[in-house]
């Protein structure tokens, strides 16, 4: 059988990150002032710094104005609230991220829910998640956006398609459920517990596995032809002395004999997580400016 076609995800946040910083152009002779994204970084977790540097450069290159904080690690609860109520009332800031994990002691769930919802450019506040369920226009997570967006890069339409999401986070897994369900798929949520869940997964035309495990669903719970996004990235550790290597929630070398397209890890739904952010900034932005 012939292999999978490889869904490139760097090449798709690229060529969205131009897009973008076209209309991120149009929109500061409109507005007279860049979209303005603002980064709160506490403590120093070496792969947050790594993605803050990113989302910054990022932000810059897209032709926004990037403004960040770092704190320290003994930074109190209270001191980061009254910054994210800072943020809020700036006018020049469009978009608020505080880059999770937080350290022991800040209740990640308070400073979420202290972000105005319209600036909330992670989409993880509650309002904004009634906003998804409800199907009202809100800030989406990111992550989920970008795994629909490189599902329909593969197919003229999602509609009536059976999906399978394994995973049931607040991050990934309800949220694409939701988004999926405005595509008009049939929409399953499997997890762990899941009775048989490899008949489960082998009956979907979209599967995206979101679950946290390396290389949990294998190459014969794909059905043939259905595109699979992979979300997952596990570090599995290198026998001896060579390096460790990163791989997905989804056996790839099994998987890509079967499926129809497959995203993979990394280079497949890791850069749109970014470039997806970016686009909630600027439609952020607009809203806020009554040029949506």
């Amino acid at each position: 059988m012939a292999e999978a076609q490889l869904i490139d995800g760097k090449a798709m946040a690229e060529a969205l990150r131009r897009q973008i910083a076209g209309e991120a152009a149009a929109f500061a002779r409109s507005a007279g002032r860049q979209p303005g994204l603002a980064v709160v970084l506490v403590g120093d977790d070496p792969a947050s710094q790594v993605y803050v540097r990113n989302k910054a450069r990022q932000t810059v290159e897209a032709g926004m104005r990037s403004i960040e904080h770092r704190l320290p690690a003994e930074t109190s609860e209270a001191e980061l609230l009254r910054l994210v109520a800072a943020l809020n009332a700036d006018d020049a800031v469009d978009g608020i991220l505080v880059q999770l994990p937080l350290p022991g002691g800040i209740d990640a769930n308070a400073v979420i829910e202290a972000i105005d919802p319209d600036k909330d450019v992670d989409g993880f506040h509650p309002i904004n998640a009634g906003r998804l369920m409800t199907g009202a226009p809100g800030l989406v997570p990111c992550t989920p956006l970008g795994c629909v967006l490189l599902a329909k890069s593969v197919v003229a339409t999602l509609k009536g398609l059976d999906a399978v999401v394994v995973g049931r986070s607040n991050i990934v897994g309800k949220p694409v459920a939701q988004l999926l369900l405005a595509e008009d798929c049939t929409v399953t949520i499997a997890h762990s517990r899941t009775r048989n869940l490899p008949d489960v997964v082998r009956r979907a035309d979209v599967v995206i596995a979101a679950v946290g495990r390396p290389e949990m669903v294998r190459g014969d719970w794909i059905k043939p032809g259905a595109i699979v996004i992979d979300v997952g990235i596990n570090r599995i550790a290198a026998q001896g002395e060579g390096k460790g290597r990163l791989v997905g929630d989804v056996a790839f070398e099994e998987a890509r004999h079967v499926a129809g397209a497959i995203t993979p890890v990394p280079g497949g739904v890791g850069p749109m997580t970014i470039a997806c952010l970016l686009r909630n900034t600027l439609d952020a932005a607009r809203r806020r400016s009554g040029l949506a």
